[in-house]
């Protein structure tokens, strides 16, 4: 990894700031934030949040990635994942070319159960493992369903499109990954699946509230409950659902809106003790642990830090918890535990993400920021090692 003094978002924030021709004064004007945050940010002695890194990327105009620096193409070559991408892009790319005759499928059914295989493995944080296989089922799915169309194959189709999406944006492709789920938003009309066509919004509106654009992502979440009202009230669209309330808590704490944080999160929380664990259901997580994971979430968005900290400690995750939601999960109490001054705690949280989600943790832009953040923590405190250290001159 490039040396943390000029490989951070602070630093690539002074840097798009300075092409702008702008000051740092006059940056903090455009932003809710303060000039000392900004200067302390830019500097590296603060971690660049996510909400704060949104609202500069909207205040210079350029993307997110930009400032965060996605995808980080250095590891992605080291770990031979940047390989990976090509082939995903141009199985995604070649929908409408119908079936393809020099391809042999496999049957319908195996097909489905490799889509299905596909989502195990992207949960199970198996980066590599997926992308290797993705791009193969998306051509057959693709010849298969243009041959022998059915509800069936076009929904596997669907969710290869959403695996693909899965990837590409844990890996930072983020462009690449909103071509997904237009893909995805194809095959699910061939399949006349309201349930993935809310579920296709859902993920849409998390693609603004990455970038900032929380009008937006409030509004793709009112579609998706306008889409899955065709449903029915079948547990499928009552989880699906309550997904939906789930987003838009998250959505709504990066507004500053707590009345409809706590609004949305009591809503999620009654379907959940309808549905019960239903992380079978699209590959969701949704249930009572997913709820509770969220007002976590909606903790740290506000900045409620204290709050988030002691619903962190709290937290039982269930051993059938998604391991990429549990890694999920420990990068955020680590971020919280930095922010409230448990920098060891922090670290050992980071550990076990790691630990249980390498690539995904590598890749994850809150760790990188928390990890920069701890590195000039501790170059910062007197009583650390390296300081000793440096100060006998060693």
């Amino acid at each position: 990894m490039p040396g943390l003094d000029g490989d951070h978002t602070g630093a690539r924030i002074r840097e798009q700031r300075k092409l702008a021709r702008l000051t740092q004064v006059q940056l903090a004007d455009r932003i809710p934030y303060s000039y000392s945050l900004l200067n302390q940010v830019e500097c590296g002695a603060r971690p660049a949040t996510d909400d704060f890194t949104a609202a500069v990327a909207r205040a210079l105009q350029v993307d997110v990635t930009v400032l965060n620096g996605q995808p980080y193409i250095t590891e992605l070559q080291q770990d031979r994942l940047a390989a990976l991408v090509r082939p995903i892009r141009e199985a995604i790319d070649l929908y409408d070319l119908g079936a393809n005759p020099d391809l042999t499928c496999r049957p319908a059914q195996q097909l489905i159960e490799a889509a299905d295989c596909l989502c195990q493995e992207v949960r199970a944080t198996h980066l590599r493992n997926a992308a290797q296989a993705l791009p193969g089922v998306i051509a057959e799915l693709t010849s298969t369903a243009w041959t022998e169309p059915s509800t069936a194959l076009w929904r596997a189709l669907a969710s290869t499109y959403r695996t693909a999406h899965d990837i590409t944006v844990k890996l930072g492709y983020y462009d690449l990954s909103a071509v997904a789920l237009d893909r995805m938003d194809w095959a699910a009309a061939r399949a006349s699946d309201p349930c993935l066509a809310a579920v296709r919004q859902y993920m849409r509106a998390l693609v603004y509230f990455r970038e900032g654009e929380y009008s937006i992502g409030q509004r793709l979440i009112i579609s998706g409950h306008r889409i899955i009202d065709q449903a029915g009230r079948t547990r499928e669209a009552l989880a699906v659902t309550g997904q939906l309330h789930l987003g838009a808590s998250v959505i709504a704490a990066r507004a500053d809106d707590e009345h409809a944080v706590n609004r949305h999160l009591a809503e999620a929380k009654q379907l959940a003790e309808r549905t019960g664990d239903a992380s079978d259901i699209h590959w969701l997580s949704f249930g009572p642990a997913n709820v509770a994971l969220h007002r976590m979430s909606t903790a740290v968005e506000m900045r409620h830090y204290d709050d988030a900290l002691k619903q962190g400690r709290k937290m039982v995750l269930p051993p059938a918890l998604a391991t990429s939601r549990r890694a999920h999960f420990l990068i955020e109490r680590a971020h919280t535990e930095m922010e409230t001054g448990h920098t060891e705690a922090a670290l050992h949280s980071l550990v076990d993400a790691r630990r249980a989600a390498p690539e995904q943790t590598r890749y994850h832009p809150g760790a990188r920021e928390t990890i920069t953040g701890l590195v000039h923590l501790a170059r910062r405190t007197p009583d650390t090692l390296n300081h000793m250290a440096a100060w006998i001159g060693l």
